[in-house]
């Protein structure tokens, strides 16, 4: 099994891990009910 030789910097690291991250949400509003939705869904009283 492999083992590093050096042990890694914090720096290093953290600059391996700038990525993990969550993605912005989108939102916007709806003109009939004036709420904050994702774009692209179905609101519930749309479907019946």
């Amino acid at each position: 099994m492999a083992v590093p030789k050096r042990r890694t910097s914090k720096s290093r690291k953290n600059k391996r891990r700038t990525h993990y991250k969550l993605p912005k949400v989108t939102l916007s509003k709806d003109p009939q009910t004036g709420e904050w939705k994702v774009p692209h869904r179905a609101n519930r009283d749309e479907v019946k």
